[in-house]
């Protein structure tokens, strides 16, 4: 059976996260909304956001319009004109933890992530996985050290762009194999850092499930491991980095919706509810291709917390890699 925008906002409406949205302050959007994503085309950012935004498209009754506004460290430009647009709530910014990451990287920041955005709704973490060239001769993460260490030097890294949660993770990845010197390669977003790897123009990346699975499943690149210490469930068959021997590598991207500091608090609230809502519809969806939705950070006061806390986390890795603003 179809269920038209108005039925959906209708059923939208009865939920009790819209209830409390609508104790904060009533607001219902009668025009197009514009989402703006910092990064190419391709990669987890945007698969994340064209499927929420659809969902949350229906149950506020209006289009919800991808904007992809690649370029700069971290997604800068793109967060930049987040960071400027009217604080109405038609435009949102749906961003990585790479918005956290900036302000490690470039000594003047045109805004500031915390104080020039409220923080609307997390939208999920994920686990990211390292992914090789076919015709590299490695296939578990042992033989691959071996390559490595016998490579070092030669070695070409693709990241998703500099100060992206890619880029983070392979940093880490990094540090965890003292001793081989390797290239790390900026790209303009997680798809054209992949598409790098299965030409052959880089030797490996780090890619979230999100936007790696649909390539490890046709078997246009080959799998390595799951970053941290625990497998996901969307991809059972490859090894946590704990277990496949090399516990030091740790890290996920996570994914959360922002709008400019000044918007009024109850759009804040009915977006929060309205992003929630969405998550839980297509959850199934996100869990194939592993994406973990977090209830902890539900509300927008738990995921403002958590985004100030993964700002300080993602200086420390940074530092520790040697990593400057510049």
């Amino acid at each position: 059976m179809l269920i038209t925008r108005r039925a959906a906002l209708a059923l939208t409406l009865a939920t009790p996260a819209f209830a409390s949205a609508r104790a904060q302050g009533s607001w219902r959007p009668d025009r197009p909304m514009r989402i703006i994503v910092p990064f190419a085309p391709g990669g987890a950012t945007d698969v994340v956001a064209r499927l929420v935004a659809d969902a949350a498209g229906q149950m506020l009754g209006q289009n919800m319009v991808i904007e992809n506004r690649a370029g700069g460290a971290a997604g800068l430009i793109g967060s930049e004109a987040a960071a400027k647009s009217a604080a109405d709530g038609y435009t949102i910014m749906i961003h990585s933890n790479a918005h956290v990451i900036a302000p490690s990287l470039v000594a003047r920041m045109p805004f500031d992530p915390i104080a020039d955005f409220a923080a609307v709704a997390h939208l999920g973490r994920i686990p990211q996985v390292l992914v090789i060239n076919r015709s590299i001769p490695a296939t578990d993460m042992q033989s691959l050290l071996v390559w490595l260490r016998a490579n070092s030097g030669k070695i070409n890294f693709a990241s998703a762009g500099i100060g992206s949660a890619n880029h983070l993770t392979s940093e880490v990845f990094r540090a965890a194999v003292p001793g081989v010197e390797i290239q790390m390669v900026q790209y303009r977003g997680g798809g054209p850092a992949m598409a790098a790897v299965i030409s052959g123009e880089a030797h490996m990346a780090v890619d979230p499930t999100a936007s790696a699975t649909s390539h490890i499943r046709a078997g246009t690149v080959r799998p390595i491991a799951i970053s941290g210490a625990k497998r996901v469930a969307s991809l059972p068959e490859i090894p946590a980095a704990t277990e496949a021997g090399l516990p030091a590598w740790a890290g996920a991207a996570w994914i959360g919706a922002f709008v400019p500091a000044q918007t009024p608090r109850g759009i804040v609230e009915t977006l929060n509810a309205t992003f929630n809502a969405a998550m839980e519809r297509i959850k199934p969806r996100l869990a194939d291709i592993g994406i973990e939705i977090e209830p902890q950070y539900a509300t927008t006061a738990s995921f403002n917390t958590y985004v100030r806390e993964e700002l300080a986390r993602s200086a420390g890795v940074l530092r520790a890699a040697g990593v400057k603003a510049e």
